[in-house]
């Protein structure tokens, strides 16, 4: 494959909105305070991670269309901006730009109001609700900030799917449809989804927020990382159990040299059954590691892509020289990826 950098990192998280904001909460290595999450009825509330209200208004909420947009969109958008910022701030032709929107869950605020008003009186359910309920939302939305963005996808799935959203984007680079390409994760809260979490890990603390990555084949707009090696995806079956998947994800990534000198940034929660298969296969790693969702909670694909932009921003901040991506999805594959420091690498094929 041709030579694949990191132009630019966003996310908004329990931490806070920014990139600074996740940073610092992975530096103290200290889960955050979970919060309450009401829910109809005289249940006691779910525990959650949610995400502060910014600091200030951001900006992009006086475009025409976020009016009516839902917390996803308000995620997305602003790890998008946040990781395209360096790249639109240069002069000279403005980059095509190719948006990759991954996600698990989706729209559920405004899906819940459309299906409530729907079953309350079909003939008076709002029609303006109904296209804030469908997954291309969120990526509509981030285009429609960013323009000249002429191919802008949705894939939902298990959380692995980030990862087949940067292969995506790679594609696409490589066949040179865009000149550069923001792949995000977002997800947003509501009681209806941490009650479906709790049903299925009871001790998993839900969360939600976005992560985003931009990609480019122009090594002058780098931030010193290049994407080394993205492994084949491995799916889930009655053939291939999910553990047998994980370590079939190491044992190729062990062919992009992985090493102890990396950094695992890995997917593991701290909860027994889920993080059975991906702590199986990791079991005698003696490198450093990064557990993102131990500090920030199950984000979901919010959550693979917070790992991806933590094991990106600690290789360019020169604590590591590469780190290795470790993604178990929860029901349809295992895939992992390895970035590296631009300097003095030798490329691995994919």
């Amino acid at each position: 494959m041709s030579r694949i950098y990191v132009c630019g990192l966003g996310a908004v998280s329990p931490a806070g909105w920014g990139l600074p904001a996740l940073r610092a909460a992975l530096d103290k290595s200290l889960p955050l305070s979970a919060q309450p999450l009401e829910r109809p009825g005289s249940q006691p509330p779910f525990r959650a991670l949610l995400v502060p209200p910014p600091p200030v208004r951001p900006a992009f909420l006086a475009h025409p269309r976020l009016r009516r947009t839902s917390p996803i969109t308000h995620y997305a958008a602003a790890a998008a901006l946040e990781a395209v910022a360096a790249l639109r701030s240069g002069s000279g032709r403005e980059a095509r730009l190719g948006v990759v929107a991954c996600m698990q869950v989706g729209c559920v605020n405004f899906s819940c109001r459309f299906y409530d008003e729907a079953l309350k009186d079909p003939a008076t359910a709002s029609p303006l609700l109904f296209p804030e309920t469908v997954y291309a939302a969120p990526a509509s939305h981030v285009a429609a900030l960013l323009d000249n963005t002429p191919l802008v996808y949705s894939l939902v799935g298990d959380p692995a799917c980030f990862l087949q959203g940067i292969a995506l984007g790679i594609q696409w680079l490589e066949q040179g449809r865009v000149d550069a390409c923001l792949v995000f994760g977002a997800e947003e809260t509501h009681w209806i989804i941490a009650d479906a979490l709790w049903r299925l890990e009871r001790p998993a603390v839900f969360s939600a927020g976005a992560g985003a990555l931009c990609l480019t084949r122009d090594a002058s707009k780098s931030l010193g990382i290049e994407l080394a090696a993205i492994t084949s995806p491995v799916t889930f079956s009655t053939r291939t159990t999910r553990a047998q998947a994980a370590r079939a994800m190491r044992a190729e990534l062990e062919q992009a040299q992985i090493s102890p000198a990396d950094l695992l940034c890995d997917g593991l929660a701290g909860v027994a059954r889920a993080d059975a298969a991906e702590s199986a296969a990791w079991r005698d790693w003696t490198g450093a590691r990064l557990s993102p969702k131990r500090i920030l909670g199950e984000g979901l694909t919010a959550a693979a892509a917070w790992q991806c932009v933590a094991a990106c921003d600690a290789v360019a901040a020169g604590r590591f020289p590469a780190a290795a991506i470790s993604l178990v999805g929860s029901n349809q594959q295992a895939i992992g990826a390895r970035v590296v420091q631009t300097s003095g690498f030798q490329l691995v094929p994919i």
